[in-house]
């Protein structure tokens, strides 16, 4: 649950805690103008104590209270409180006869008609009371799994940020140890000549791998450290997704995949950081380039201001699926087979956010294909 799920939970459990407060409230008033104040003005008028009031329920009970209770004030407080009600400053005007005012008798009659009264105040305080207590107790039992599950995550984010920071140790050890043999085989003239252009080739390839490693995990870190922001200008959006295709297409020749391309050639004015919006679709497109077959198809369409990247390779597994869009999360076979990092979708994820759109995986695309990779943005 997020910070506005969160929000509305609390808002709408509020409002119904308010709504049955406010009718047991109202049920109470009931109470105590058919029985209530009845009962307790024949009890006052019984003990000749007169009570006059045009006040509320809980006001009146409170003077009633603080009367009361001025008898175990000390003897100036006393008098004023009681000065202040007998003359109708407080709203109530209450006279007791002089026979019930003196003497233990008196103050034993005073401390039964406080306890009545108290017990009336707590009666009508009483929704509000059980109601805040209902409602700190929620808040605080939500808390509790709100921060319990933060805490599941966290571990979890950590287990798999270990775990692919020793694949990505890995992946930068296995071509570092070959550039190393190879060149010290080259340097000490153990290669044949016509061998040594493909030693070269291994080299350049496996330091391309380590290269590819590090800037996926220097722009992630970027994306993550405190105070970056994108640098947004409105540009074509259009014209944007077909030049990160075109980069990429002498790729997909290579390995044979045809890309089918569906992109207006109408202007799609957006707001936004090319470098890293292109960054975004470069991620996806790459990833299509590494996951599909060979001989297969990729499709590339701009519909208003939705960015399909889609392929029929091999579908993706729901558990996986559920988790692949986390950083330092890759399939398990991804390293050793496809090269994969682990954080081209997340950062890819991370940087369409930041435009205020979404990134989702949609595994039902259909069209004849397996799998499709949707950048959902908002429109100008």
């Amino acid at each position: 649950m997020n910070k506005q799920d969160l929000r509305l939970f609390l808002i709408r459990r509020f409002l119904i805690l308010m709504a049955v407060m406010y009718l047991s409230g109202e049920l109470l008033n009931l109470f105590f103008s058919v029985a209530g104040f009845p009962l307790l003005y024949r009890l006052l008028s019984y003990l000749d104590i007169r009570f006059v009031s045009d006040g509320s329920v809980i006001t009146d009970l409170l003077h009633l209270l603080c009367y009361f209770l001025a008898d175990f004030l000390p003897g100036d407080l006393s008098q004023w409180v009681k000065q202040g009600i007998d003359s109708g400053t407080w709203g109530i005007q209450i006279s007791v006869n002089a026979s019930y005012a003196g003497g233990i008798s008196g103050r034993l009659l005073r401390f039964g008609i406080f306890c009545v009264v108290l017990f009336l105040l707590e009666l009508r305080m009483a929704p509000y009371l059980v109601g805040g207590f209902f409602y700190c107790r929620m808040v605080v039992k939500k808390m509790n799994e709100l921060l319990e599950e933060e805490k599941e995550q966290q571990q979890a984010f950590e287990r798999r940020r270990y775990l692919l920071l020793s694949d990505i140790a890995h992946d930068i050890k296995t071509p570092v140890t070959t550039i190393c043999g190879y060149c010290r085989a080259l340097s000490e003239g153990l290669v044949a000549e016509e061998k040594k252009q493909s030693y070269l080739d291994v080299i350049y390839q496996k330091s391309l791998r380590m290269d590819e490693l590090l800037t996926l995990l220097f722009e992630y870190v970027k994306l993550e450290s405190e105070g970056f922001t994108l640098h947004k200008e409105r540009g074509d959006l259009a014209e944007l997704v077909r030049k990160m295709t075109a980069l990429l297409y002498t790729d997909f020749e290579d390995k044979n995949i045809t890309v089918v391309t569906e992109i207006s050639e109408e202007d799609t004015a957006f707001e936004m950081d090319a470098l890293q919006l292109g960054r975004a679709v470069t991620n996806l497109l790459t990833n299509a380039l590494r996951y599909g077959k060979a001989g297969g198809r990729v499709l590339v369409r701009l519909d208003d201001y939705e960015i399909t990247v889609a392929d029929d390779g091999e579908p993706i597994d729901p558990a996986f699926a559920a988790h692949i869009f986390d950083p330092f999360t890759r399939a398990d076979s991804a390293r050793t087979s496809k090269g994969g990092s682990g954080l081209g979708l997340g950062i890819a994820k991370k940087i369409v956010e930041m435009h205020g759109g979404k990134l989702v995986l949609n595994q039902n695309f259909g069209e004849g294909y397996t799998k499709a990779f949707q950048i959902r943005l908002q429109g100008a």
